[in-house]
């Protein structure tokens, strides 16, 4: 509900500010004080288009601001999802700002939004009714929503909502994969290939490092035989070798030891020294043997390390990044290989889920011709109530077609517009067409009063011009069903009929008033019984008024309290 409403600068209003309440809220005054120009700042709140020239004379801009209370939980989850962000009090705070050089501003709870997004809003809070565009029961999906609210389809209408989801989601997929098919099939076929030939290279990490020292050894082993075969000999082979040497100078060592000590150790280092060079001359001896030409093994290793250099230059990597990047592939190839098997099974599942999508649709297609004419024939029992006894108010369902290939429906294969013949011989028209506000705003309240136990988002109605053409008798009436509307909504109504104001649960005044140099709109809340017949009176006859118009419009309001 709209709590609290404040309009600075917006033509003849300089600073208004106005508590509302829940129930039927009824604004009054005479003519050109200002009452539309309070629903103007409604529109520009809801997200409707402003201009420079709404902007009171000397100001640089208007500003509107609203506070919303969400009392149910369905509003909150639905600005929640609406905004994509946490609504931490159970409030909105709308914010409006139109600048003269033109530029249009808003806020939700002080974040910068778009005035699409304040629009949108509008249509989810507020109903408006009357010589302005109604944000919601004027729109045909809207009135498929509360149709199936109404025919008690909700669990119907959330079986096709969740099997279209489904269709949609593989259609989605079905064109993604197809789309990049050749691209997949190209790409699948160069992983297999890339992963088959990295197969069959068997690479082994170190392998090259390994194969190139193998290499050397092979171009190099009888070079390699014969510096081995020479330090054996001459470590324990050629005369004067280095074994005969020290044997001479072990014995020479050990003669004049026992002269000084200090000999006698050196004769133990050489003693010690013997023994590894004739293993040394061993080792020598039988490296020596073990290096010889391997012609066959060398074509082996020249064969294998160009294969490996030629892998290197075709795929730009390292061998060790090669092994890596090859055991990425196996995982590639399934996966690739996975997305061509999904293609192939999905135009089954397809087929399924859009047998299911259309069963679904059947079935609530079925209960909304059942309930359609119900609703229709339930509101036309309320316009005749208010005086549109001659009205005729219907309920078209055409069905929307369900192909392989159309887009599939939001809310089931179902359009549904209601059509308004207002008098005998005049056509059908959608209700969206019926160009009388008055026409409009009745057969509306008829809609609401029908439909107010199956609305819990949209609590704020504001009615405009609804007492058009209406007379004393028939303004009863309208009373009375506003007021039942308040029971379950906020309800904002402007009207001219004493009869219709009398039976609202709050009732402000309007007034413009002026001064030398300025002239101001003003909205007084009426608190008391008697500044509210004082207001009555006024609307019966003007200035004009007498004690007899005053007990009237006590006698009114007293009527109107029992009839609530």
């Amino acid at each position: 509900m709209l709590r609290e409403l404040s309009v600075s600068n917006l033509a003849l209003i300089e600073d208004v500010r106005v508590e509302l309440h829940p129930g039927f809220c009824a604004w009054t005054g005479e003519t050109g004080a200002g009452k539309s120009l309070l629903l103007g700042a409604i529109g520009l709140l809801l997200g409707e288009r402003g201009s420079a020239e709404l902007i009171r004379a000397g100001q640089e801009e208007l500003r509107v601001t609203g506070r919303f209370d969400l009392t149910r939980p369905e509003q909150k989850s639905a600005a929640k999802e609406m905004l994509q962000t946490e609504i931490e009090e159970d409030e909105l705070i709308l914010t409006r700002r139109l600048a003269r050089s033109g530029r249009s501003s808003a806020l939700v709870n002080e974040t910068p939004v778009s005035i699409t997004t304040l629009r949108k809003l509008g249509e989810m809070l507020v109903d408006v009714h009357g010589q302005r565009e109604s944000y919601s029961l004027l729109q045909p999906a809207y009135q498929l929503e509360l149709l199936d609210a109404f025919g008690k389809l909700t669990d119907q209408r959330q079986a096709y909502v969740t099997a279209a989801e489904g269709v949609r989601e593989l259609r989605r997929k079905h064109k993604e994969l197809t789309d990049h098919r050749t691209t997949r099939q190209r790409e699948l076929q160069l992983v297999r290939f890339e992963r088959e030939e990295l197969d069959g290279a068997k690479l082994l990490p170190g392998e090259q490092t390994k194969l190139q020292q193998e290499r050397e050894r092979l171009l190099n082993a009888q070079e390699l035989a014969g510096f081995n075969a020479g330090v054996a000999a001459k470590l324990s082979e050629d005369e004067g070798n280095v074994v005969e040497v020290l044997t001479k100078l072990i014995r020479q060592a050990h003669q004049w030891g026992r002269l000084d000590k200090r000999i006698e150790e050196v004769a133990k280092r050489l003693d010690t020294l013997k023994p590894e060079v004739v293993d040394l001359a061993e080792t020598c001896r039988d490296l020596s043997e073990s290096f010889e030409a391997d012609p066959q093994r060398l074509d082996e290793i020249e064969r294998r390390l160009q294969q490996l250099k030629k892998l290197e230059s075709k795929y730009t990597k390292r061998i060790d990044d090669l092994i890596a990047y090859h055991a990425t592939l196996a995982a590639k190839e399934k996966e690739l290989q996975q997305q061509e098997d999904d293609l192939s099974g999905i135009d089954g599942r397809l087929k399924v889920a859009f047998a299911e999508l259309k069963e679904t649709a059947a079935v609530l297609s079925k209960g909304r011709a059942k309930v359609a004419k119900k609703l229709a024939a339930e509101a036309q029992k309320h316009l005749a109530d208010l005086g549109m006894p001659k009205a005729k108010l219907d309920a078209e369902l055409t069905p929307l077609p369900l192909t392989d290939t159309d887009d599939v429906p939001v809310a089931g294969a179902d359009h549904l517009e209601l059509m308004l013949t207002a008098n005998p011989g005049e056509p059908a028209r959608p209700l969206r067409k019926v160009a009388s506000g008055g026409e409009m705003s009745r057969t509306m309240l008829a809609l609401k009063t029908v439909l107010a136990a199956h609305d819990p988002v949209r609590t704020l109605v504001v009615f405009d011009e609804i007492d058009a053409n209406v007379g004393g008798r028939l303004g009863d009436v309208l009373g009375q069903k506003l007021s039942k509307l308040g029971e379950s909504h906020q309800v904002l109504c402007v009207t001219h009929l004493p009869q219709v104001a009398s039976f609202a649960a709050y009732q402000w005044t309007i007034r413009k008033a002026s001064t030398a140099k300025r002239t101001s709109t003003t909205i007084t809340q009426l608190t008391s019984d008697e500044s509210r017949v004082e207001e009555l009176a006024l609307m019966m006859r003007g200035d004009a008024k007498t004690d007899t118009t005053l007990k009237e419009a006590a006698e009114m309001l007293k009527a109107s309290k029992r009839g609530r």
